[in-house]
């Protein structure tokens, strides 16, 4: 009888043992990989080297939780896309007419991987910093919630808060961004 509770008594310890290791692991791993970003398309897409092809192959992303003004909404969608070419080039800054040497990021997935269109869905982090965030929160984009990938839109929504308050960038009260980059694409098909 004796053997048999030292036993269960060994048991149990070693399953509280199993049970404390399992319930310290952490169970939110960000999901994604890091590319070789190729080019901005604008604030909220790229084109990026697809490691998991065989042969080269170029992919575009679609940033998650921003919407960023059209190139046609001048001056605010080439500078929302130039302003991301800044970020990601390995200088920090871009000459008129050269073309950035961009640099690795990564790219973290949320509920759905890509959209109608056949993109890449994604938050990107370059050193990190939550790029999808940075952008809103200097004013070059909106936040632009959509279920349901919604992984960082509080974090979103309150750069977008912060944007607005301070009068960054779209946000500027002497020239203020007049319709979203939606209703833009409205009216200017």
């Amino acid at each position: 009888m004796r053997i048999l509770l030292a036993s269960l008594r060994g048991l149990g310890i070693l399953c509280c043992c199993c049970l404390l290791l399992v319930g310290c692991s952490s169970t939110k791993v960000n999901q994604g990989v890091t590319i070789q970003v190729q080019r901005v398309v604008s604030g909220q897409t790229l084109e990026v080297l697809n490691p998991e092809s065989r042969s080269p192959l170029i992919e575009r992303v679609r940033l998650i939780g921003v919407d960023a003004p059209d190139l046609k909404q001048r001056p605010w969608g080439p500078t929302a896309k130039k302003r991301l070419e800044q970020i990601l080039s390995k200088t920090g800054s871009n000459s008129e007419g050269e073309q950035p040497l961009l640099q690795q990021v990564f790219l973290e997935s949320d509920a759905q991987k890509k959209d109608s269109f056949g993109r890449w869905l994604a938050y990107l982090w370059n050193d990190g910093v939550l790029l999808n965030e940075q952008l809103v929160r200097e004013g070059y984009v909106l936040a632009a919630p959509r279920a349901p990938n919604n992984k960082y839109d509080e974090r979103i929504a309150r750069a977008q808060e912060y944007a607005r308050i301070m009068g960054y960038g779209i946000w500027n009260q002497d020239k203020p961004m007049r319709s979203t980059p939606a209703e833009f694409r409205l009216q200017n098909p």
